[in-house]
Order: C-alpha cells, then structure tokens, then sequence
C-alpha cells in the first residue's frame, strides 16, 4: 500500500485525509449506528430492455438476486457499498469494499487514459495518448488498445478501468487535450465507444470520464459552466450518450466542475433526467477523486452512486436518512446500480489475480503501442520531398524533446516503463548516420556540422512541464507557441540548412507561424508512448507511410478560435468550437480538422447516394471510389460531412457525420461505403425539448478533410 499523488492532492487541498474522519456508518463521525431489528421489504424490480443489453449474464435472476440483497443488507452495510475506503491504494487499485459474507466482490478502481497507472509502482506499456489515437481515426484499433489496457490492469487485479476521456476538446489550451480524442463530436463517440468495446471484452468496467462539460484543468474543482440546453445536448453530451447506449459503458464518473449553477454530482438533470431515464444508463455513477463530491443524500438522490475514493460526504449519509433527506429505496437505487456492474461482469465469480507481470508490456502490447504511434503520426507539410529521408541520410538531431522520454502528463493518466524510446534511440536505431547536438546554443563547430548534414531533425515541442492535470501537473497551457528558444533554434539551422524536418510533440494544436516557411517538413508526433521513437524514426525514413490526420483545427493564431478562460469563477460555453467555428466565422486554418499528407496523392470519383430521400428514422449509404495515384502504398481516411441547408435554427456550415478508411497500393481503386443515420441530422429543440430531424434538403460532402470536400450531392429527409 502506498500514498499515491492523490493522497499528496488530498492533503494539501484539505489539510487531511483519513477518509473523512469517521466511518461510513456513523453518525457525523460519533457512533456507530446500529440498524434496529426490522422485517425491510426492498421495493419490486422488473428487468428493463436497458439492463439486458447492459448485462451479459442472466439479467433476470441478478436483478432477483440484488432484491433479495437489498431485503438482507443493513443501511450501514449499503453504505459501507457505496465508497472508497481511502485515498491510499490498496493492493495497488483504489477500493470500494464488497461483503464477504453476502458474496459481493467489491470494485478495485485503477487509472488511466494511456495504459496501466504509476500508482501501482508496477511497469506497464505506455500507449500514446488518446488524442494521437485518436489521429489514428480509426475505432477497430482502438478497441485492440482498450483490450490490452484491460489486460494490464486486470495483472494488478483491478476491474474498473477509470477511461476513456471523452470531454469534448473546446480549446487547445485545456491541459488534459492530450487524454482525450477530438474537437469533434462524432469522431470523438467513434474512437469512445471503441475502446470501451475493447475494454469490456476482457471483462473489465470501463469508466468514462468526466461527465459532463469539463474542459479547463486549472479552476476545475469550482468553475460554473453556463450552456444552454441545446448546446449541452448537441456538442457536449452525444459522445457520452453512444458510450452508454453503443458500448453499455459499465460506469460513469461525474466531473468536479458546475454546469448551470450545480456541482455534477448534484446535478439531477445530468445524472437522472438525461443520463438514466433519456438513456437507460444501467450501470454506476462515481465521483471524480476527493473534491468531486459535494454532498451526501442530495448527491444521491441526483444520481450519484458511488465516493471516490473516500467517505468525506456520504459518513453523514446516516444523518441524512434521519432527517428524512433521502430515503432507503433511494439508498437501494443506488447499491442496486453498483451490485448491477460487479455481477453482470462477473466479478463474483472470478479469481483476482494480485500481480502478473507475464501479462504486462507483451511483445503483442509493445508492437501494438508502436502501431499506434506510427499510425496516429501526422505529416503536416513536406515540400520539396523532404520526406522520407533516404535510409543513408546524415541527420542532425536537436531539440529540447529528442533525448526526452516524452511520454505525456504526470497526473492520473501517468504510466512507468521499463523501457521508452525517444526519438533520438529510434532514428539510431534505423542505423544511418546521426549526429545529436545537445545545446540550443550552437557553437562554430555546431554549425559546420548543421551545415553538413543531409537533414535536420528538430525534435521539439511540449512536456508535461508545460501542460497537464491541475493540482499535480502544469494544469492549462499559457499559450499555443512553442517555447521562444525553441523558435530560435528552428530559425537557426534553417539558416544553415534547407532540409529542417521540424518534429512537434504535445498534446494538440501548436502554432506554426512565423517559422512554418522556414523548414521543409514538420510531423506532428503528438506524447507517442513508450515505442514512440521508433514510430517516429519509421515515418521519417519511410518505413510506413504516415496515416494520421488531425483530429482538431490548427488556426494561424489563438484570437481565432472562442476565448479560453481558465481564472474567472464562471463561463459561457457557446454552440461553435473548433473547425464548426472557424467555418461559420469564415476563418482558414493552417490545418483543417482531418488533415494529413503522406508520401501518395489519392483521387476521389463517383460520389453515388443509395437515395435521393430519406425518411426520419431511417438511413442514408454512401459510396465513394478511392484510388492511389501515388507510387507509395498507404492509406487514406475518407470523410463525409453534411450540411443543413435551409434550417429553421443555427447550424454550422458542415459536420462530420461518417468516415472510413482503405489502405491502397499505387494505381489501385477501392469503393468506399459509409451510412448516415438520418437521426445523427436532428437538432434539440428546446422548446418541445425533443430532437427533430428536419424535412429538409441536406448537402453531403466527401473528401480527404474539412477544407477538401470536393465531391458533393444533395438529398432529402421526407
């Protein structure tokens, strides 16, 4: 057992953290309270459509069997269901006690976002982050990284996996981009509902976080985010909603921030009206760690089922039933959610394995980490054929990331490894001539060297010095540059030499400007994990093609994109964000939201609607002819976006509503499907407080990216 950066957290945001100072079953810390004898009947429970799809078991004798539980368990007993015990680990996993004597296993919680936590001082593979991954737009993939991760962390014996991180990207400048996957809506519930499907085939509850509208790091625990509803249901709920309706996520974490005026864990609009009776959410709600729970019956009642990771609220959920706050049956809804999770996966029913390091960093785990790296990498400019390098170039090497094992943000999400290869062991590895130069100050015979060589890599960008968790971490960016002396370093072997190959790590959008002109190539390699190195040195030497296209908007300069406020007590998060933004204000980025080169040219043909209408519950297919006109193989993500022509409400110019992918050799023509389902058109309507799906006409645009939509054909709901 060991205090883990939580523990640090919890004592300096608390000045303690023995749980609370009481037991769960106690009344505001004093005695126990002891049950009276009673003959308690728990309130009928009739299965739901809802929970046989959440549930791979016998859904009907489990919901029969928590009834009879709920009649046998004391309110102490319930209670004691419904916390963590600490803010310590325990046996390496964060622990909600089960009963022994009633045959409930308990949950043992364990993070992260990238692969098997530090907390547990046990090595494990570091996956990239999930931004990259999601660069890699490509779901089936992620649904392998979520097994794997399942994998690892079941080796320590947990069984709640505290990811994915779905939170919307609103800003580049939220410290925590870099968990999550995409500034858009649809690819963001594609690449969710993947790795949830990964992690749940090995038995594992994933846990997806932070719901809902969390996308500052540094005033988190108290900020108040206005929305209104219609921007709430469109942008920053439907990658939850496909989480618990598409993959029967098994748990939902609630984030620390407010939206409109209550903290989430209070907010019986997001937890109950939306989550439970919209969606059907059938499994547990828990709280995010130590600040984000801010009360104890009134939490319940909004939806919470579960403290993390200790009873600093619910020890006074005794009082709370005395004073007719909250209610048994109310206390049941809640132990009937968690015991739903533990026996619908089956963890009743199977042996813990405490340590087994035969199934962590696997050769199959570590090439899969490398696949992704190379996959998720983004080749954003390479003129005069800078790239790839010839396996016998002479390469230069500097930069403040090139020796750096530069593997993401040091808060929940951290990872250890036995082994990370930076970028500097990859490109040494591929066995040509390199040359690593330590300094940003070059000496003369720095220069001769710069001069000489037949490329310069410069490996630089962002570290977890710069952006992160709050609290543990950098918390927000500052900006979006890059560091001045870096800049400057750029600028200077530039001088030197035409062929500068700039590497960017960080986990989104960095501005180009005022150096872009400069250099003839720049990847964006993103926190690429422990095999990143050798990623970045097969894309650079052409080993593989690059296939990762960007899954946020790059501007020309921060002013714009919607203004990001991480210090007052309260913001307005309005309708357009990202490339939806930039469209409607008429803006061009430097990359589009889709964008990427690679060593080929693809050529887009026959766009064919499989109708010209469609009715409102129903679904349009759409093909495409993708060919390589290219000599290179490789492969290409097909996007679909539609746009609303002659809505009655605000829209933006396009969304993404489909995409697909083909791997082509030169010369070769595939046809892409993709489908549409009509209903992925609706708009919220406030005032009927439904959604509607207008009979309109719709403009479907396919291409490589959001700025590159060339193919175009019109049709009509009916």
């Amino acid at each position: 057992m060991r205090l883990g950066w939580w523990g640090l957290a919890c004592a300096v945001a608390l000045g303690a953290c023995d749980g609370g100072g009481g037991d769960a079953g106690t009344m505001d810390g004093g005695a126990p309270a002891v049950d009276a004898a009673r003959d308690y009947v728990p309130e009928p429970f009739e299965p739901t459509a809802e929970t046989r799809a959440y549930c791979a078991g016998d859904d009907d004798a489990i919901e029969a069997r928590i009834t009879t539980l709920l009649g046998q368990l004391s309110v102490a007993e319930k209670i004691a269901l419904m916390h963590g015990v600490g803010t310590a680990v325990v046996e390496r996993t964060w622990l909600v006690e089960g009963n022994e004597a009633y045959g409930i296993p308990g949950l043992h919680m364990l993070d992260g976002p990238r692969g098997l936590s530090a907390f547990t001082e046990a090595n494990g593979t570091a996956f990239p982050v999930g931004m990259m991954r999601g660069a890699t737009w490509d779901p089936a993939l992620e649904e392998r990284v979520g097994a794997a991760m399942a994998r690892e962390i079941q080796s320590v014996g947990a069984d709640v996996l505290l990811a994915p991180t779905i939170n919307i990207l609103r800003h580049p400048r939220w410290g925590r981009a870099q968990e999550t996957y995409s500034e858009d809506v649809h690819h963001l519930g594609a690449m969710g509902v993947g790795f949830i499907l990964g992690v749940q085939s090995e038995g594992v509850i994933a846990s997806v976080k932070h719901y809902a509208a969390n996308s500052i790091e540094d005033t988190r625990h108290t900020v108040d985010v206005t929305v209104d509803e219609r921007t709430l249901r469109e942008i920053y709920l439907p990658h939850f909603r496909r989480a618990v309706q598409d993959a029967r996520a098994g748990s939902v974490m609630s984030a620390y921030n407010q939206v409109n005026g209550l903290y989430c864990d209070l907010n019986g609009h997001l937890l109950t009206d939306i989550l439970r009776d919209e969606w059907g959410f059938a499994g547990f709600v828990e709280s995010d760690w130590i600040l984000g729970t801010h009360g104890d019956g009134e939490s319940v009642t909004a939806g919470l089922d579960i403290e993390m990771p200790s009873p600093t609220e619910f020890r006074f959920m005794q009082r709370a039933l005395a004073a007719g706050e909250i209610t048994e049956p109310d206390l049941d809804d809640a132990v009937r959610h968690i015991l739903r999770a533990q026996f619908c996966f089956g963890l009743d029913t199977r042996e813990r394995v405490l340590d087994d390091p035969s199934a962590r960093e696997t050769a199959e785990h570590l090439a899969l980490a490398r696949e992704v790296a190379t996959r998720g990498i983004v080749l954003l400019r390479n003129e005069a054929g800078a790239l790839p390098l010839a396996p016998t170039a002479s390469v230069v090497v500097v930069g403040r990331n090139a020796d750096v094992e530069n593997i993401g943000d040091e808060g929940s999400s951290d990872v250890s490894s036995s082994e990370v290869i930076t970028a500097l062991e990859g490109l040494a590895a591929q066995g040509t001539s390199v040359t690593h130069l330590t300094s940003s100050a070059l000496s003369a015979a720095d220069e001769a060297t710069v001069a000489a060589a037949d490329a310069v890599v410069v490996v630089t960008g962002l570290t977890s010095d710069d952006e992160g968790e709050a609290d543990i971490g950098a918390g927000d960016r500052e900006d979006l540059l890059l560091p001045a002396a870096e800049i400057a370093l750029i600028e200077a072997v530039a001088a030197l030499n035409p062929r500068v190959i700039v590497v960017l790590e960080g986990g989104s959008a960095i501005l180009v400007e005022g150096w872009v002109d400069d250099v003839e190539a720049i990847v964006h390699a993103f926190y690429p994990g422990s095999q990143g190195g050798h990623a970045i040195a097969d894309v650079l030497f052409g080993v593989e093609a690059p296939a990762g296209r960007l899954p946020f908007s790059v501007p020309t300069q921060e002013a714009d994109l919607p203004p990001f406020d991480n210090t007052s007590p309260g913001v307005t998060y309005g309708y357009f964000h990202g490339y939806r933004h930039l469209d409607n204000e008429g803006l061009s980025p430097r990359y589009p939201f889709g964008f990427g080169l690679t060593y080929t040219t693809f050529a887009y043909a026959n766009l064919s609607l499989a109708a010209s209408s469609v009715a409102p519950d129903g679904s349009l297919t759409v093909t495409v002819d993708v060919t390589n006109t290219g000599a290179t193989r490789a492969r290409e993500t097909v996007q679909l976006y539609v746009a609303a022509i002659g809505s009655r409400v605000p829209r933006a110019p396009q969304d993404l509503r489909a995409f697909g992918q083909v791997e082509l050799d030169p010369a070769e023509t595939q046809t892409v499907e993709l489908t549409v389902p009509a209903s992925d058109l609706a708009f919220y309507d406030v005032d009927a407080s439904a959604w509607e799906v207008e009979a309109i006409e719709y403009e479907v645009r396919v291409g490589p990216h959001s700025a590159d939509t060339p193919l175009r054909e019109t049709f009509r709901v009916e």
